[in-house]
């Protein structure tokens, strides 16, 4: 199986998207169990497809971006097996013109999982890793996935985790006793306090703990936000403030495509007061710097 490495113009790239779901692998098989998949189109208002990775590629080709991809291994509490990380590294390698490789692990597995992940990086050349604390039904500030940060920590490899509300489970018997409060940004401080060179990358607007979130970044020097999730038009408005001023060189944006448009949120970014000179961190710089795409081979 080839290695991801990245091939990037960045001169011509405009942005870069820093959140987006592979949610159909191969042999059309789903990343979510179906009642959660029709929950979530419920929640976000939309029946919309779920392309799968090379569709993603030539609709980030066609617009000049690149796309962060992933999905969430979320075997144990879910029981579905995820579609394979090393999968969607293969397919970024087709399409390392615009696609970066996420890998995603179930910390709920251990051992099992530091191995997955070293494997991950070794093998397949993912660039990162995505935590979904509510869906993967784990606590991140739990001293028992230590031994996981340390491993990515050790490798230079971004930690991406879900923080805030989520629309998976919603509106479900118990939110299909999917657990909210996993995904408080503040368990986050503690991993950022215990490993001081892993990126963190907090993604979406944390509701309701915005400003735990804000909190975090402006004290954890190895923590990020990206702007997934929602449209810009409904951000709070003290997370455009601190984007456009504290936080804007380690803010980086992000659609969470298929279920929002980065065109949608190109167009609604602009209904807001962000900082109009905060923008080109926020939409590539950033992320260049965060990922050391200034040093692809």
């Amino acid at each position: 199986m080839t290695r991801y490495e990245p091939r990037l113009d960045l001169d011509n790239i405009v942005a870069i998207d820093s959140h987006v779901h592979i949610e159909i692998g191969e042999h059309s098989h789903s990343s979510l169990p179906q009642d959660l998949s029709e929950a979530a189109s419920a929640y976000f208002r939309t029946d919309g497809p779920r392309p799968e990775l090379d569709a993603v590629a030539e609709y980030y080709r066609e617009r000049n971006m690149a796309a962060v991809v992933f999905t969430v291994d979320a075997r144990t509490n879910l029981g579905q097996d995820p579609i394979p990380s090393a999968e969607i590294a293969a397919g970024a390698a087709r399409h390392n013109d615009v696609l970066i490789p996420y890998g995603s692990v179930d910390p709920l597995r251990g051992a099992v999982a530091v191995d997955d992940a070293r494997r991950l990086i070794e093998e397949s050349g993912v660039r990162g890793f995505k935590f979904h604390p509510t869906v993967q039904g784990f606590n991140p500030s739990d001293e028992r996935h230590f031994p996981l940060y340390a491993e990515l920590q050790a490798a230079g490899i971004v930690a991406l985790f879900h923080t805030g509300q989520t629309g998976i489970g919603a509106g479900l018997p118990g939110g299909r006793g999917l657990r909210l409060g996993l995904s408080n940004p503040i368990l986050l401080d503690e991993v950022a306090a215990e490993f001081p060179e892993l990126q963190i990358v907090m993604a979406h607007p944390s509701v309701p703990w915005q400003e735990e979130a804000l909190s975090v970044a402006t004290h954890k020097h190895n923590t990020w936000i990206d702007l997934s999730g929602w449209s810009p038009k409904y951000f709070p408005p003290e997370l455009i403030r601190h984007a456009g001023t504290l936080l804007k060189n380690r803010v980086l944006f992000g659609s969470d495509f298929p279920l929002l448009t980065p065109d949608r949120w190109l167009r609604d970014i602009e209904q807001t007061a962000l900082k109009p000179e905060a923008l080109p961190g926020i939409m590539k710089d950033n992320a260049v710097r965060l990922l050391g795409l200034d040093r692809q081979s």
